[in-house]
């Protein structure tokens, strides 16, 4: 029988429950991220040296191997969950199996745990496009990951890419080997990341940005079609009306036909034509596509300037953004960055002049109400005003984001608040009760969502500021 959400505001008030508590007190820097895949799990990284992962389906907490993080934990360090996984491997885009059968994927890796639920997602050679359940796997080297029997056998020349959970975790203080890792589930590992290109020091606040095409468990495509044309570095699908260059920086992925399962960049765009970096296999007028957020960057905003630094994922390279317009005054202590993408309003989802999926929003935090935006696709900061302006945000602010509203916790007030990015508006969202301990930076605020069929029932939870109380609110 399907879910039905009967609350109804006035009729029904909201009320925060009690969940697991958190194995330990949140301190400075402490933060929890979620991973979009189906599972939901969160990810908090409580010091250097103590990590730990929540299951929302069982409410419980269990640690993990230590993320051996270096430098000075505390104001600065971010998290964030990343769409796909290439297991231990890094500075890749892609992973190749070594054999196969209609139903087989022999790996390269040595996968830690049961993956079932999970997806892999094929890139090229047999079965290219095909992103498949994993009906279970084996344990151990050369893993061997078994799907839905399918027309033709895997073999070593099947690429492809896990579609499981990825946390990457930046470290504060003066960077080192070991300051940029990433945890990842499948194989139950960290691994050192690059940190040439970031500054010398993090500190003050900070947090990291993904912009991935899978979103609760599913791909969230902005625009969909067929080619009727393509060049060795374009795709064409006349008839399109999109507004010049609205779709630089997000990615396109061939899902079917001719060059099925290869992704790239969009580096320019028209009314009905994007510009990529040369196919492997040029598309046809059988390739169907979809354009979505692009899985390969991340973006580090904050240590109180408003330098903003690129991460490419396959590359394992960082890079500095120099904006049209810079943003207007550095973030500071209390900060937000979040990509907006699911707005369910009509004109934000109209793929001729797109909104979800171009702005990443980011409160500045310090003591002020100010928003800023950045265009991802101009490479331009913009101020953004709201009514009304005047509450202001600092240390022990958190947050968390549902479709195209932002949940706010003010400072360590217990004050909620709810900023609505398309009608432009603060809301109050009560008041949370139960008395916090002193107010710290790092972000300790995160959403799950209960889902049946056409039903969202969407949760904000919290990690109060310095204690391990954890709590959850139902959005009514």
């Amino acid at each position: 029988m399907p879910t039905t959400n009967g609350n109804r505001k006035i009729l029904d008030l909201k009320r925060w429950e009690f969940c697991a508590p958190l194995p330990v007190a949140t301190q400075a820097g402490s933060c929890i991220c979620s991973s979009r895949h189906f599972r939901q799990q969160q990810l908090f990284v409580r010091s250097n040296t103590e990590a730990f992962v929540y299951n929302p389906a069982e409410d419980g907490w269990v640690a993990i191997a230590s993320p051996a993080l270096a430098g000075t934990f505390g104001a600065g360090v971010a998290s964030v969950a990343g769409a796909w996984s290439t297991g231990a491997s890094v500075g890749v885009a892609s992973l190749a199996a070594t054999a196969g059968t209609t139903s087989t994927i022999t790996t390269n890796q040595t996968l830690a745990r049961d993956l079932r639920g999970y997806r892999v997602h094929i890139l090229a050679g047999p079965n290219a496009g095909a992103v498949l359940d994993i009906v279970s796997n084996t344990v151990g080297a050369n893993s061997i990951i078994t799907v839905a029997t399918q027309g033709t056998a895997f073999s070593a020349s099947t690429v492809y890419r896990l579609l499981t959970p990825r946390w990457y975790v930046v470290g504060a203080g003066t960077l080192a080997a070991g300051s940029f890792r990433v945890y990842d589930y499948a194989t139950n590992t960290w691994t050192t990341l690059s940190i040439t290109g970031l500054p010398a020091t993090l500190g003050t606040d900070g947090k990291l940005v993904a912009t991935p095409s899978i979103v609760d468990g599913a791909f969230r495509a902005f625009a969909t079609g067929t080619a009727t044309s393509a060049t060795s570095t374009t795709l064409t699908q006349t008839g399109k009306t999109w507004a010049a260059s609205q779709w630089i920086n997000a990615q396109v992925r061939i899902t079917a036909g001719t060059g099925a399962g290869q992704i790239r960049t969009i580096t320019a765009s028209t009314a009905d034509t994007l510009t990529v970096a040369t196919w492997t296999t040029t598309p046809d007028a059988t390739s169907q596509y979809a354009i979505e957020g692009n899985d390969n960057v991340l973006y580090y905003l904050g240590n109180s300037a408003v330098t903003m630094y690129r991460y490419d994922i396959a590359a394992n390279t960082w890079s500095t953004l120099s904006p049209v317009a810079a943003r207007a005054a550095a973030p500071g202590t209390g900060m937000s960055a979040h990509w907006v993408h699911s707005a369910p309003e009509a004109d934000w989802n109209s793929e001729s002049a797109i909104v979800n999926g171009r702005w990443i929003y980011s409160m500045q935090g310090a003591g002020t109400g100010a928003l800023h935006r950045y265009d991802i696709a101009g490479n331009t900061w913009q101020t953004v005003s709201y009514a009304p302006a005047s509450e202001t945000f600092s240390t022990g602010s958190k947050y968390a984001l549902h479709n195209g509203i932002l949940y706010i916790q003010k400072d360590a007030t217990g004050r909620w608040f709810a900023l609505d990015f398309v009608r432009s508006e603060l809301f109050p969202w009560g008041t949370m009760l139960y008395p916090q301990g002193a107010a710290v930076v790092g972000d300790t605020a995160f959403d799950v969502i209960y889902q049946d069929g056409a039903t969202d029932i969407f949760y904000v939870h919290i990690g109060l500021n310095t204690l391990n109380i954890h709590l959850r609110q139902q959005v009514i």
